[in-house]
């Protein structure tokens, strides 16, 4: 077995690991399952990458991201370490080959979307892999009682079933301690075994402050502060007017959401990395997987539905440890505006059959077909063809998602890629018999080689296009012809929405929905709603003794930078500053009269109030007057 500080070092170049990474690492090696607790940003990749690096074998990796899966593959690739996915999108035949590739081949690490768990092509490769760990990444998204509970991982229960004496590593950032103990259940661990990192952030600056005019605030607080910035809004349409709005008052600012297209969404994401852009005005879709340490403010402009996901987003602030503020603004109706759309998202049974019906009517399913077919999916259009409200459509697919029926990728880019299915010497006799298809598969077989006859490979229409000087159209009507005839499996790029069908097409007036469990879901979507309204109301303690709490972490230390602590402070220095302040005004009325406005000058720009109340309160006491001219000079009394 390879030595864990050897791999750390060889792969990742650090020479020690973070806070709890080792200990988490050797419990695992230990074959001990291992529930692992790590803040966002904290290195929860590198706790089962390296035991697994270390073990002979391949490591399953079930995440139900597919952003983050596809990021986490490519950068263990750049590492030299063999790594693959499977996910929605993807046809049998590229699953086929992955799948292969993990039984014959030298892959380490294999990334799953949970609902791949349960199909007979995994479940028949699996029994000939040779899998020595399993990751669970997310896994709060087990327990209905955390805050993204997904019925596919409830599939793990099988999977654990299936590999007995397969050790298990479950990761996630936020839980309490009654998801944590769901978590274990669930997951069959044989005995309780969690590590967590205090949930405390001794860098982190959190505050709500109160206002009418929140566009005004933020603009007030992006000048104060420099730095990269995140902004949270709850609406696409938002952060486009209020990315405009900055970027009138010549601040460098970019909206980024899930509906803008892959192109965009790269280019937006890569300026804003690369520090050209300074403050990204996003939705929740931003962030996850994204590796910038010195983000110093994220500011939240509608209430998160729950402290779980506040923590997480706040939490992409200050990754290097330096100082940094999460700041949330409220307004007078806001907690009462997050329960009213708890309510909202929670729509009645027939609405659901209704939506579903028309989801197998628009995508043309007949009843028990459909097992995990995935569609483009266009909200707009969807809703408009079937009279539906869009907001209500996308509510109820998010309550067939917690059902097990649909799921939907708003995220989504597949760039375009091929696979040669005829063999070397059946593919050269068809060049000879197809010359005008030669100079295609000959440029094909120069960028990519032997690989395409092995894997798909991505390639790039533009680029093709340029190297055989024609249009871009003209290189995808070839590569759909050789598709047609066979000559190679050929999938054009997609960027839409995908909804993909986890379970066979049902029958909708007979729609099995547990009804209780959905009344179980809306009342802890409401007492989370709840827990996170208490959160910016109360403003007499200190808010990191509050998250802590919340995360059933106990604390009788205050964090001495939240807004509370900070204006604890300020009333225990006010006594002291005022003191001086007073002092310095009559030294200099002592030297020469001032008009109030010149006197109020020869102070920092913080103190103007101060001062002002100041000369206001030694006037009121007579120690000062009024000369003629409106200068302030000393009394004789003084």
């Amino acid at each position: 077995m390879q030595h864990i500080h050897s791999i750390l070092k060889t792969y990742w170049g650090y020479d020690q690991f973070r806070s709890l990474q080792e200990d988490i690492i050797r419990s695992v090696l230990a074959g001990k399952d291992t529930l692992a607790l790590l803040p966002t940003g904290g290195g929860k990749s590198v706790c089962f990458q390296v035991p697994a690096i270390a073990k002979e074998g391949i490591c399953l990796v079930i995440t139900p991201l597919i952003a983050l899966m596809k990021d986490q593959v490519e950068q263990l690739k750049k590492r030299g370490i063999s790594a693959v996915a499977v996910y929605s999108g993807m046809n049998r035949r590229e699953i086929d080959i992955t799948l292969d590739n993990c039984v014959y081949g030298q892959v380490k690490f294999l990334y799953l979307s949970p609902e791949r768990l349960l199909t007979d092509l995994f479940q028949e490769r699996m029994k000939r892999m040779n899998i020595t760990l399993l990751a669970i990444d997310e896994a709060h998204c087990i327990s209905q009682w955390g805050y993204d509970f997904r019925p596919p991982y409830l599939q793990l229960a099988e999977l654990r079933l299936a590999l007995p004496e397969v050790p298990v590593i479950a990761l996630t950032a936020t839980a309490t301690e009654v998801v944590r103990k769901d978590i274990q259940q669930k997951l069959h661990f044989r005995e309780e075994n969690v590590f967590v990192k205090s949930f405390a952030r001794s860098n982190l600056s959190y505050s709500c402050l109160y206002t009418e005019d929140k566009v005004s605030r933020l603009l007030e607080i992006l000048q104060r502060m420099q730095g990269q910035s995140i902004v949270y809004v709850r609406s696409r349409r938002v952060t486009v007017e209020i990315a405009k709005y900055l970027q009138s008052k010549r601040i460098a600012a970019a909206a980024y959401h899930a509906g803008l297209k892959f192109e965009d969404r790269n280019l937006v994401q890569q300026s804003w990395i690369e520090d050209n852009v300074r403050v990204m005005v996003a939705t929740n879709a931003f962030g996850m997987g994204i590796d910038k340490p010195d983000v110093r403010l994220v500011v939240h402009l509608g209430l998160p539905e729950s402290l779980e996901a506040y923590y997480q987003e706040a939490g992409r602030a200050g990754r290097d440890e330096k100082y940094a503020y999460a700041t949330i603004l409220v307004g007078p109706s806001d907690v009462a505006e997050l329960k009213r759309k708890v309510q909202e998202a929670h729509p009645p049974v027939e609405l659901i059959r209704r939506v579903y019906q028309s989801l197998a009517n628009y995508y043309q399913l007949a009843v028990g077909s459909g097992l995990l077919s995935n569609f483009d999916f266009d909200l707009a259009d969807f809703a408009k063809n079937y009279k539906l409200n869009a907001l209500e459509v996308h509510h109820v697919i998010k309550r067939l998602e917690q059902e097990g029926y649909v799921q939907l990728n708003e995220s989504y880019y597949m760039p375009s890629r091929l696979y040669f299915l005829l063999e070397n010497m059946a593919l050269y006799d068809f060049q000879l018999k197809n010359p005008d298809q030669d100079r295609m598969i000959r440029l094909l077989l120069r960028l990519h080689g032997g690989e395409a006859f092995a894997n798909f490979v991505k390639i790039s229409e533009r680029a093709l296009a340029k190297y055989m000087n024609m249009p871009e159209a003209d290189v995808r009507r070839k590569l759909e012809y050789l598709h047609k005839l066979k000559v190679l499996v050929y999938e054009p790029q997609h960027d839409s929405p995908q909804l993909i069908f986890t379970a066979p097409r049902q029958d909708a007036a007979n729609l099995k929905l547990d009804t209780k469990k959905l009344d179980q879901l809306r009342s802890r979507a409401l007492e989370q709603a709840t827990e996170m309204g208490r959160y910016v109301e109360t403003a007499n303690r200190c808010r990191t003794q509050q998250l802590l709490e919340y995360f059933g972490e106990v604390s009788d230390t205050s964090c001495r930078i939240c807004d509370y602590c900070l204006a604890q402070r300020k009333k225990t220095r006010e006594p002291e500053d005022g003191k001086a302040l007073q002092k310095k005004v009559l030294d200099l009325l002592q030297q020469k009269s001032y008009l109030p406005k010149e006197l109020v000058q020869q102070f920092e720009p913080k103190y103007n109030d101060t001062i002002t109340n100041l000369l206001r309160e030694l006037l009121d006491l007579g120690k000062l007057k009024y000369q003629d001219s409106g200068k302030l000079e000393l009394t004789e009394k003084s």
